[in-house]
C-alpha cells in the first residue's frame, strides 16, 4: 500500500515542482482555499495556540494573523516539493544567508550546532551545506511511508548534507566527535517534548511549557558553538536568514541557559510577525503541568 500511494502521488508532486513560480504560487493559493475554507485543517488548534499567546489581540487581528498563516503554510509544503527541481541558483536567489563569513571563519575552530524553530522557510535552509567545509548534519523526524521518508531525504540532502533521525541523533554526534569530524548539526528545537522526557520548563510567549534540551546537551557535550539560524520572511518565495550567535563556549554557560536564549529569539520572531509559525502544532499543550510548579502550590 505504501508504495501504491507513493507511484501515484510522486508523479503529481514532480509536476507542481517544475512549474514556473507563477503558476505554482496559484495552485498554492488554490490550496489555500481547499485547507482553509473546505478541510478547515486543525483550525481549531490554530486559533487555540493564536487565543492562548495573544490574549490582548482582538478577534478580528487574530483571524487576520490565521489567515495570513495558512496561505504561508501552504506556500511552504509546496516549497518543499519545489525543491526537488529547483537550481541553486534559484534557490540562492530566493533564500540568501546574510552572515556566511561569519560561520566560515568559526567553523574553522569549531564545530557548529545550529538551532532552528518551525518559522519562515526552514526547508530551504538545506543551502547552508554549500557555503561551508563541514558536513551538515539534519535531524528530522522519521515518516512511516519508507517511500516518502526516502524522498524526503533526498530533498534535505540535495546539496550533499546528510540526515539523521531523531534515533540516530546522538550516537552519531558522539560519534563524530570522537572521530573528529568536521560537522555542523542542525536542531529544530522549538516545539513540545513527551511530558515524561521534560528535564527543563520555560516561559515561552508567557506560558510556561517544557523545552528541548538535547541540542544544548550535546553542545556542550562536544564543545560545539552554538547559534540561532534566524529565517525572516521577505516577501512571497523569498526569505533571508542570519546566524545569531548564542553560545560560542557552551561550557561557561549554566545549564540551560542556552536553551532559553533560544526561545526568546523565536519570542522575538513570533512578536514581529507571528503569521509565519506553525501554529497547527499543540506547543502549548503541556501547560500548567510542571511538577515544580505544582509542588509550589499545593
Amino acid at each position: 500500500m505504501h508504495l501504491l500511494i507513493y507511484i501515484l502521488v510522486f508523479p503529481i508532486l514532480w509536476v507542481i515542482s517544475i512549474l514556473p513560480f507563477k503558476i505554482f504560487y496559484f495552485i498554492s493559493d488554490l490550496a489555500y482555499i481547499l485547507v482553509y475554507y473546505i478541510i478547515g485543517y486543525r483550525k481549531e488548534i490554530v486559533s487555540d495556540n493564536l487565543k492562548l499567546v495573544f490574549p490582548n489581540k482582538t478577534e478580528k487581528e487574530l483571524l487576520v494573523i490565521r489567515k495570513k498563516f495558512y496561505k504561508h503554510m501552504c506556500d511552504m509544503f509546496l516549497e518543499m516539493i519545489k525543491t526537488m527541481s529547483m537550481s541553486e541558483k534559484e534557490m540562492r536567489k530566493r533564500f540568501q544567508i546574510t552572515n556566511i563569513p561569519y560561520v566560515q571563519e568559526l567553523e574553522k575552530r569549531k564545530n557548529i550546532m545550529v538551532m532552528a524553530s518551525h518559522y519562515a522557510s526552514w526547508e530551504w535552509g538545506i543551502i547552508l551545506q554549500k557555503d561551508i567545509q563541514a558536513t551538515a548534519f539534519g535531524v528530522y523526524k522519521k515518516i512511516k511511508n519508507p517511500y516518502f521518508d526516502k524522498l524526503v531525504r533526498d530533498i534535505r540532502a540535495k546539496y550533499n548534507s546528510v540526515l539523521i533521525n531523531t534515533k540516530e541523533t546522538i550516537p552519531t554526534v558522539l560519534g563524530n566527535h570522537r572521530k573528529g569530524v568536521k560537522a555542523l548539526y542542525g536542531f529544530v528545537s522549538d516545539q513540545s517534548p513527551k511530558l515524561n522526557k521534560a528535564t527543563h520548563w520555560v516561559d515561552f510567549m508567557n506560558i510556561n511549557v517544557p523545552a528541548f534540551t538535547g541540542a544544548e546537551m550535546l553542545a556542550k557535550k562536544c564543545d560545539l558553538a552554538v547559534c540561532y539560524f534566524k529565517i525572516e520572511k521577505i516577501k512571497r518565495g523569498y526569505y533571508k536568514a542570519t546566524y545569531v550567535p548564542l553560545a560560542e563556549n557552551p561550557k561557561d554557560f549554566n545549564n540551560f541557559e542556552i536553551t532559553d536564549l533560544f526561545i526568546k529569539e523565536v519570542e522575538k520572531q513570533l512578536y514581529e510577525a507571528p503569521e509565519y509559525y506553525l501554529w497547527t502544532h499543540k506547543r502549548w499543550k503541556h501547560r500548567g503541568k510542571n511538577p515544580s510548579q505544582q509542588i509550589k502550590t499545593t
